[in-house]
């Protein structure tokens, strides 16, 4: 019998996690640090349910100002997407953010936290954090994909 080499993975159950309708699992390799805020990976079945590149506007296509009030607008469109199609923010297995400017998320960490929990909760699925030059919509700060999976 061989030992299987590299990282031993944890799966973790998600906080929303029931008997009765099983949710994506965080995966978490073991002896790797807790990541903050996101998942190192997540591994669910059922319905998907991808969004395109959502931005912080509102349903009359116009852009909220700032940075900060852009994402919670973006946000809040994801979690309407997802809602369309049955789903819920705790279904969400990942995010892809792209932002124009990397400072100006990092000096918003705390508030974005904030943001990010009342209108997702504290589940956090697999993240990705890109900086771009340009969005397609000059006055765009941010824009999110976001995946999730419904459980059958």
């Amino acid at each position: 019998m061989t030992t299987p080499k590299g990282p031993q993975l944890a799966l973790l159950p998600s906080a929303a996690e029931d008997a009765a309708s099983p949710r994506a699992q965080v995966l978490q390799p073991s002896g790797w640090p807790m990541p903050k805020g996101y998942a190192n990976g997540m591994a669910a079945e059922g319905r998907i349910v991808v969004t395109g590149g959502v931005i912080g506007w509102d349903a009359q296509e116009r852009l909220v100002d700032g940075f900060v009030a852009q994402v919670r607008q973006t946000l809040s469109n994801i979690a309407e997407i997802l809602a369309d199609a049955g789903a819920r923010p705790e279904h969400l297995v990942r995010l892809t953010w792209y932002v124009v400017d990397m400072e100006e998320y990092l000096t918003s960490l705390k508030e974005l936290g904030k943001i990010y929990r009342a209108a997702f909760g504290t589940h956090y699925p697999a993240m990705a954090l890109v900086q771009v030059v340009r969005l397609v919509e000059k006055a765009a700060r941010v824009e999110i994909e976001a995946t999730a999976v419904i459980p059958r």
